[in-house]
């Protein structure tokens, strides 16, 4: 058992956002989590990597129960197990595609990062500064950016929203393909009910 989640509650400004939530999440196994915005699905990404408390409950990762650590421990266990993607995508304008893959603090295989960069179809962009690229082809930096560092679970949040429906489909099997290829463990928070299709293991958030 990788995740562990258990009588999961959070409220933000006395609002109730998530209740009772109860499963569970096996190395190498994949979760989508999908609901509208406002719904919670964001929130229950941030509880399980660690950036937020929950209200109630325990989150556990593998024999690690977070309510129990420092915070100090638990961005230690962040930095050596979790790689993201944020809806926000934090990259740096004036450094160019593989500079920002590059930022990684961890050591990284540079014939990886090559392949992921020609896997995203970002190949003629790589010396380009991120400030000059579209949405979709920033989006797809931060992809690679997130994948690079092989990481042991992957938590994306909207990673296919800019994107049309053939770049959602080629971003979202790279990423299975890779994850696939790390026995890695994909967690999606989304509302695009395109990538449904590609799980078995959906949580379904409601307003």
């Amino acid at each position: 058992m990788l995740f562990k989640i258990k009588n999961l509650e959070y409220q933000k400004r006395n609002k109730k956002i998530l209740s009772n939530l109860n499963f569970t999440i096996d190395e190498g196994k994949h979760l989508l989590i999908l609901g509208s915005s406002g719904s919670g699905k964001t929130s229950l990404l941030n509880l399980m990597s660690g950036l937020l408390k929950p209200t109630k409950g325990e989150v556990f990762f593998e024999d690690y129960k977070y309510s129990t650590l420092l915070e100090e421990e638990i961005d230690k266990i962040r930095a050596a197990n979790f790689g993201f993607i944020f809806q926000k995508l934090h990259l740096i304008g004036h450094l160019n595609v593989k500079q920002n893959i590059d930022l990684i603090k961890n050591k990284i295989d540079s014939k990886k990062v090559e392949k992921l960069i020609f896997g995203l179809g970002l190949a003629q962009k790589s010396k380009q500064m991120v400030s000059e690229l579209s949405v979709g082809e920033a989006q797809r930096v931060a992809i690679a950016r997130g994948l690079a560092n092989s990481p042991k679970v992957i938590f994306a949040d909207e990673p296919t929203s800019s994107l049309d429906d053939y770049n959602t489909q080629k971003v979202i099997e790279l990423i299975l393909d890779q994850t696939k290829q790390m026995n890695s463990t994909l967690i999606i928070s989304t509302h695009d009910k395109r990538i449904k299709k590609y799980f078995t293991k959906i949580t379904e958030m409601s307003l």
